[in-house]
């Protein structure tokens, strides 16, 4: 029997990339031949081994394999491989990472340049770590000069910090160097300007981008545009950009009609809201999930509970799966208006309509009925909470102990304290609201044996 023949270079890059698995894929790299000779890897074996091992959050095995690259010697890497490792850090929040890729790509031979920079104040961005742009940026002329790119990133981390003058100084630095601005660059800033109800502003600046720049505003831009107009009332010139949009052949998609549909429940025209739908499917854009949220929450702010309950069953006969938004925007208000057992059955109801409640869910269903005084059904939400690691919020648990303690309710407000202690998530304010209650007599005949407990367990428990 002939020997299988040995898989080539050219050959391994073929089995990786139709390899889905990332373990399996890690452990053809590591083991291509049984020939015990070294294996000449390629760039792009390197490349898709990364790339996948990166995408799988396997960073530990990823590190391993750059280690391996760090000792090639038959080919420098490119800049191309540290960039995706230092987007894989900055997405899963592991920002320490990312810089150490940043600051370490020389050891492998490689000259940094704008690519990997733009890519490490992305993963600052995503990471919400605002304060270390400036660090990052000293001494970049040394390697980089910034490009359209790394001032876009710029821009949208000073609007998301809520410093628009200072994205504003930083658009005017783009023209002093002559970089020219896309049309991300005045998407950005129209959002942040439309965010902040500085309406003229934006206007302003989207003629701008037409007449000065020749740059044609896109989709993005007119759908911040109307979200501003609608959150200060102003449909008529909403509807005047819907218009000239259709003029511009720009397609309206779900996101333009659900701005349109909100607002138009906000202002109590909600027959017209029928004339945004029939105009969605004349245009074929099929309503999805957010149309419909959008619907729900109008309904909801009404009080017409029946309306939201139909649009629920008519997103399932559309195929449209009703999300987690759905459900816990009904429950909120039914809470609000005091329904809290009809809160409860729909809540309890979502696993078998074939949605698991969030953290945001179980927070809402608990606080409502915490305010209802619906102790012993809070008690089993607590519990359920619990189990799957999610935690109320520390007013709710504030509320919950207080309701126990007027109600008397000794046995359950220990077995809550306790739930709370083992899983190290009591805090001070809970203890002393308990101890305070069961001090004054006139509220709780057996304090002391609560307070006992609560001394005993305070020894052990960490008080956050």
């Amino acid at each position: 029997m002939n020997p299988p023949k040995p898989i080539s270079p050219f050959r391994l890059c073929s089995l990786l990339r139709l390899q889905n698995d990332p373990k399996l894929a890690l452990q053809l790299f590591q083991n291509p031949n049984p020939d015990p000779k070294p294996f000449r890897y390629t760039h792009l074996s390197y490349d898709l081994i990364i790339t996948k091992l990166g995408r799988a959050k396997m960073f530990h095995e990823m590190e391993q394999i750059l280690s391996q690259l760090r000792r090639e010697t038959r080919f420098s890497p490119k800049e191309i491989i540290f960039c995706n490792v230092i987007s894989f850090y900055g997405r899963a929040r592991l920002l320490d990472r990312a810089i150490q890729t940043f600051e370490s790509i020389p050891e492998f031979r490689c000259q940094r340049s704008v690519k990997s920079l733009n890519s490490l104040l992305n993963a600052l961005l995503n990471c919400k770590e605002f304060d270390k742009f400036d660090e990052i940026l000293a001494g970049i002329d040394m390697f980089a000069t910034p490009d359209v790119c790394t001032y876009n990133i710029l821009i949208k981390a000073l609007c998301e910090n809520g410093s628009l003058g200072d994205a504003r100084n930083v658009f005017d630095e783009m023209l002093r160097k002559r970089v020219c601005p896309s049309v991300v660059t005045f998407t950005t800033l129209i959002s942040g300007l439309c965010a902040n109800s500085r309406l003229a502003e934006a206007f302003r600046l989207k003629e701008d981008m037409v007449r000065v720049f020749n740059v044609k505003p896109n989709a993005f831009v007119y759908a911040s545009l109307m979200k501003g107009l609608c959150g200060v009332n102003e449909l008529s010139l909403a509807f005047e950009l819907k218009e000239e949009m259709v003029k511009n052949k720009i397609r309206l998609d779900s996101g333009i009609y659900s701005t349109l549909i909100a607002a138009l429940f906000k202002v109590g025209r909600k027959d017209e809201v029928f004339v945004i739908l029939n105009e969605m499917t004349e245009n074929g854009c099929k309503p999805d999930t957010v149309t419909y949220n959008a619907m729900i929450s109008g309904f909801c702010n009404e009080k017409n509970f029946e309306a939201a309950y139909g649009v629920l069953e008519e997103m399932v006969e559309e195929g449209c799966k009703p999300d987690v938004i759905s459900y816990n925007v009904i429950i909120n208000a039914l809470c609000k208006e005091g329904k809290w057992r009809e809160a409860n059955d729909l809540f309890e109801d979502m696993p078998r309509r074939g949605c698991s409640p969030d953290l945001r869910a179980y927070r809402i269903i608990f606080d409502g009925l915490c305010e209802g005084r619906q102790f012993n059904e809070a008690a089993f939400v607590l519990d359920e909470m619990l189990f799957k690691g999610y935690a109320p919020m520390s007013a709710g648990k504030a509320k919950f102990v207080e309701g126990l303690c007027q109600e008397g309710s000794l046995e359950l407000l220990c077995k809550v304290l306790n739930s709370l202690v083992k899983r190290n998530i009591v805090d001070g304010d809970a203890w002393s609201l308990a101890v305070s209650k069961v001090c004054k007599k006139e509220e709780l005949s057996n304090g002391s044996e609560l307070v006992d407990i609560l001394l005993k367990d305070f020894e052990t428990a960490p008080i956050r």
